[in-house]
This record gives structure tokens, sequence and C-alpha cells, in this order.
């Protein structure tokens, strides 16, 4: 269908655990579409998140007295605890952050009742359950009484839910107001996730898998019920890469109506001089913080190596990533120094003193400092995976050791004691990252890098390796990404493939480094959102059609649009 033709909604309300509450993948996903959103239809697409910050300040809001004051007067006079505000990111778009701790009083009440209409299974929840279901329930009225102040009986309305974490808002309202067409995306199912977590085979038994029964056996039954019955009910039902297709087919029994890979905008890369200041500046800190940590003075033209991410430590292939440096320190002949750095979040308990004692003092130190491998005391540091993974490997941590590995387990937020550097901060220092994925829906990590035009390693287990093997000649000279074919049963060959992508990458000339460096940048400029939106086009169209012209409730297309009551 021509996009001329796409039906796309007069009021778009995106509902998400992540919306001004940054937690992973799903925060840069709407973050960055966010602008593009607010280009077709300006204040008329509302982000609605979960009220954590209350009395505390949000680094991602700005709350606003006169925006939607109104209906939030009206709002709140019915009993709905909401602030309202703009979301501190390119576009501004109005978010509506929603206290839904009251809703725990009716917690069986509408357990009840999802039962009853939709075959929800929440009996056996535990941990993030009720938390999110309380708020994607609370979300959804949110919805429905903005739905019924505007007139919404008038507009094409499209509410779309992100994630198992807001399925049951979905629900709500279709069983609410049918009338509203609702989208549902899963990111990563959540049974597919644990599996690969768990240490069993996805890929290779994927189709001997039933999803309802892997649930039950690996104690994700509530979480696994709610999102199959989203996907079965809304309207349109996306994912993000074709290898999470398949996985919603066979374990959630529903095949997606649209593939919606992840764009980005490139407002957070630096241009022109601030480029080379930032660069130069992030990596002066990771050398420094070598330095310290091992009592050596690192070498200026030392390869940084990285790769960061949720603490996942298979899916994300954290321990592949260790072993195969480990691999390369045993058999690097090479005069440059590498340096890899493991930036991933653990259980943090503060930065270390001895290191924080070093770096102020800047003086040069010819020993190291206990553990030197890891920038933080963590509060499970002998049940740390990372940490016992680099402890078995046995690195030296030596001068002398052209191989060396360091773990900042903070979130790199800009004030974590040590680098003191968000993570784009100190992402633009590295040379080349590593994302060797077992279990990846799609992978910002990767397309971040490039667009900072740092070449990177993925897997084809990921959804953006599979869209970089989808197109000419991949590989790092002509994408600046090099796509390692991985299965269930071949970690040793790819974490030798993995530790020569890093040997080669350590010996190349400085010509062929620009060349794989302006590759990535070129890559990134195609992954824009300019490009991936229309795939949200298409199903906000499929959504809306399928309301059919009984649960309309009334004829579209008698709104003024350029009236509005968000003033």
């Amino acid at each position: 269908m021509a996009e001329k033709n796409l039906l796309y909604p007069d009021y778009l309300f995106e509902v998400s655990w992540e919306v001004c509450n940054l937690v992973g993948g799903i925060y840069t996903v709407l973050s960055t579409k966010a602008r593009t959103l607010q280009k077709i239809n300006k204040d008329r697409n509302i982000f609605i998140g979960p009220d954590i910050w209350k009395a505390t300040p949000s680094p991602y809001f700005t709350e606003s007295k006169s925006l939607l004051k109104a209906w939030r007067n009206c709002a709140r006079e019915e009993g709905l605890k909401v602030r309202v505000g703009r979301w501190n990111i390119p576009g501004k778009p109005i978010v509506i952050l929603v206290d839904y701790k009251d809703l725990f009083t009716r917690r069986n009440e509408i357990y009840a009742h999802m039962w009853t209409d939709f075959g929800v299974k929440s009996l056996r929840a535990y941990g993030d359950y009720d938390d999110s279901c309380m708020f994607a329930c609370a979300a959804a009225q949110v919805i429905a009484h903005y739905y019924y102040y505007i007139g919404g009986e008038s507009y094409k309305v499209v509410a779309h839910f992100d994630e198992w974490q807001t399925g049951m808002g979905l629900l709500y309202l279709r069983h609410t107001i049918p009338a509203i067409a609702t989208a549902f995306t899963t990111h990563a199912t959540s049974i597919g996730r644990s599996i690969a977590g768990n240490g069993k085979p996805l890929y290779g038994y994927l189709s001997k898998y039933y999803g309802t029964q892997m649930a039950e056996e690996l104690n994700m039954e509530a979480k696994h019920s709610v999102e199959r019955q989203a996907a079965q009910f809304a309207d349109a039902f996306t994912t993000v890469s074709d290898i999470t297709a398949m996985e919603c087919a066979q374990l959630l029994e529903k095949m997606p109506d649209v593939v919606t890979p992840n764009g980005f905008e490139p407002d957070f890369v630096p241009k022109g001089k601030l480029y080379d200041e930032k660069r130069a500046a992030a990596r002066a800190k990771l050398l420094q913080v070598a330095s310290a940590l091992i009592g050596y003075n690192a070498s200026k033209s030392a390869l940084l190596v990285a790769t960061s991410g949720r603490n996942e430590f298979k899916n994300k292939g954290i321990d592949m990533f260790v072993d195969a440096l480990n691999r390369l320190r045993m058999r690097y002949k090479g005069e440059r120094e590498i340096i890899a750095f493991v930036l991933v979040p653990a259980w943090v308990d503060k930065a270390r003193t001895d290191l924080s004692e070093r770096l102020i003092n800047e003086k040069f130190y010819s020993s190291p400092l206990p553990e030197p491998y890891i920038t933080h005391t963590l509060h499970n540091m002998n049940e740390d995976n990372i940490v016992s993974q680099i402890r078995y490997c046995g690195f030296p941590q030596k001068p002398d050791s052209k191989v060396k590995i360091i773990f900042i387990p903070s979130y790199l937020t800009g004030n974590d004691g040590i680098l003191n550097f968000t993570y784009y901060d100190t992402l633009i220092g590295i040379d080349v990252t590593a994302f060797p994925s077992y279990y990846e829906p799609w992978g910002y990590t990767p397309l971040e890098s490039i667009a900072f035009g740092i070449p990177t390693v993925t897997t084809d287990l990921s959804g953006f390796g599979i869209w970089i093997k989808n197109k000419n000649n991949p590989g790092l000279e002509e994408t600046g990404v090099a796509v390692l074919h991985r299965t269930d049963f071949n970690f040793v060959e790819v974490s030798e493939s993995l530790a020569d992508t890093i040997e080669r990458l350590a010996l190349i000339d400085k010509p062929v480094r620009l060349q794989m460096s302006q590759s990535a940048r070129r890559t990134a400029s195609k992954a824009q959102w300019s490009h991936f939106i229309d795939y949200y086009r298409r199903t906000y169209d499929i959504a809306l059609r399928r309301v059919d012209n009984e649960r309309r409730q009334a004829t579209w297309g008698n709104a003024d649009k350029n009236s509005s009551k968000i003033a």
C-alpha cells in the first residue's frame, strides 16, 4: 500500500516501563524514535511511563504546570495520580508519568478479570510482575480517561504497548474501550530470553519448544502468559528482527504483522573538532585508569577494545568476549598493546578508594593494586560471573602483558567515581567494540558503535547482525561491521574468530582503520529512523484498519486536526 494511503493515528499513546526511566535498550528505541514521531504529528504523540521518581527530581523529565492542565485537573479529581511534562530528549515529546501504587489494593480483582476475560495466569507471579502489571493497568486508565476527555470516538487513536511489562494494559483497553486500536511490540520474548539464559539450546531446538510448557518448566508462567495474550489480542503485533519473529511464531504462537527494526538519531554523536576533543579526553582517561590499576604507563597507541550492555553473561556474549581475549593473550605476538574494557553494570558497592586516590594524585605508580582488573568493589565479588571468569583465565595484568582486561561494573552516567564520563563520552574513545551475542533480538550497542565511526564485531544471532549480513559485501572494510556465524554449539570456533578479528584490527595500518571508520558511519546512516519509521506507519495502519465498524463507535474524520485540548 502506498505511504500516502496509510492510516495514521490522530493521537498516539505509547506505554513503556522505560519512558523517562533508563533501564536498557528500549529506552534508546523510544527516546530516539520520539523526534521523528514529533515531526509527523507534533504533540499528538504522548508517552506514558511509571512515576518512580516522586519527590526526587528526574534527569529525564521536566514537569509542566500548564501542559494538559485542564485534562490533568479533571483526571486528578477522578482519582488518577499523574504528572505531565516533557521528556528531556530530542523532540521533547509530551510525557505522562503515572503513580500506580493505589491499584495494588485491587490487584487480585484485576488478575481475576484478566483470567476470566483473557486467560492470563497470574497465580505464580513473582518479582517485578505485580509492579509491571499495575503500572500497565494504570497507564490504560489514563489513556481511557484522556480518550473520553477529547471525544476520542471522533479520532483515530492508537495505544502502543512495549514489552511484556505493559501487556496487561493492552488487554485492559481491549476490554474497556475496544474502539482504541492497539499495537504490541515484544523486543525480546520473556520465555526465549529465559531459555537462552538458562543454558538451553534455543535455536537448534526452537521448533520443538512449546512456549507455555517451557514457561511452566522455567517458572516464567505469569510473564509468558500476559505477553502471549497481549500478542494474540493486539490489533497489530510487531517485533524488532526476523530472528525474533521466528521466536514469536513458535513460543507466542503468533507471527508478527510487521518487523520494526530499531533505528536511531545521530544527535548524540559529536561533530568535527568536538568529536576529536571528546575522543582524546576519553582515551586519556581510559589509559589513566589502566595505568593506575596495573602500575605502569599505558601506551598511548594501545588498541582499546570494549564490550558493553545489559549484564546477561551468556546472552550478551560477555563470556565469549573474555574467553576470546584470553585465547588472544596466549598467542599474540604484535607490538601494539591491547587493553579491553568490560563496560557492564553489576552489583556495585562503591568506587575503589585506592584507585580513586591514584587517579587524583596523577603520579606514576610502578606496582599494581590488588585485583588490578576491576574499578569498583562489588557486593558479590566472589559470585559475579565476569569477575570469576577473569580470575579463572588468570590474566597476568602485568606491565609487559600485551593483552589486558579491565572490568568497569558501574552504570556510566557521569558520576561513577572513577571514569565520571557518560557511556557515550566513554565509547567515543574506544577503537573497536565486540558484542558476540547469543541472544540479541536487535542490538543497539553495535549500532551505536558504528554511529561513532568505531568498527564493531557482532554475530548473526542478533537482529542487527542479520541486517548487516543482508547487505552486499558485508565486512569490516565495506560496512565497518564483522558478523560472526554463531550457533548453539560452536562457542570455541566463534571465540577463536573473535580473537583473530581483534588481532587483525590491532595490526592494520592507519589508512585501513580510517576506511573502516568511514564505512561504519555510512552503514549507521542507513539505520536512522528516517529509514525505519515507515515500519511503524504500517503497524498503525494495520491496527486502525482492524478496528471494525462495530468497535469504532463512531466515524473517523470528523475531528479538526488544528484544534486540540492539549494546551
